[in-house]
């Protein structure tokens, strides 16, 4: 066998190979992609209070309630406290904040937290027995999310602390 006869052998050999590694990475993206559907994940929320029965403490408990329904790791630590209640025309917005992080016992006390902005709106025109109004936007973001509308990501919070590290790193001497 000559040099051109073993490399001509070669290529089809590389060739059969990269042909059987491209079918079975597409039957196992179809096959993901098959139980992604078949996994119909149910976004939770709860039962809002009235805008009548609404408090600056019965809205965290509520924050507090909402945010148990979430499926992050049990080492995510969170301390939510109340901002401030705005005035508007037509409404009052109770704006309230949530900061998280996954404290160690190597680092107990976290370099960076990710921070959840929770609003509560009380209509002045609506009825007072409709619920609250409710929603929420994460730091660095200005995408608002409603509570049963979306699915909260416990990636959103690990993507805003390692910003924060990496800009720290950036930034120091």
């Amino acid at each position: 066998m000559d040099v051109e006869d073993a490399d001509a052998a070669i290529k089809e050999k590389a060739h059969v190979v990269i042909e059987n590694v491209i079918r079975d990475a597409k039957e196992h993206l179809q096959d993901l992609q098959e139980k992604e559907r078949e996994a119909e994940y149910i976004i939770q929320n709860i039962q809002w209070t009235s805008c009548k029965d609404f408090t600056v403490e019965r809205g965290q408990q509520q924050i507090e309630e909402y945010m148990s329904t979430w499926e992050f790791h049990e080492s995510w630590l969170h301390w939510s406290d109340y901002l401030q209640e705005e005035e508007l025309k037509y409404s009052k917005r109770y704006h309230y904040r949530v900061r998280w992080s996954i404290p160690t016992c190597r680092k107990p006390i976290p370099r960076a937290t990710a921070c959840i902005y929770f609003i509560i709106e009380i209509s002045k025109i609506k009825p007072p027995t409709l619920p609250v109004e409710v929603f929420f936007i994460l730091e660095s973001n200005k995408l608002i999310h409603r509570p049963g509308q979306c699915r909260v990501r416990e990636k959103w919070l690990k993507d805003i602390i390692e910003s924060k590290r990496i800009l720290m790193d950036s930034i120091t001497f």
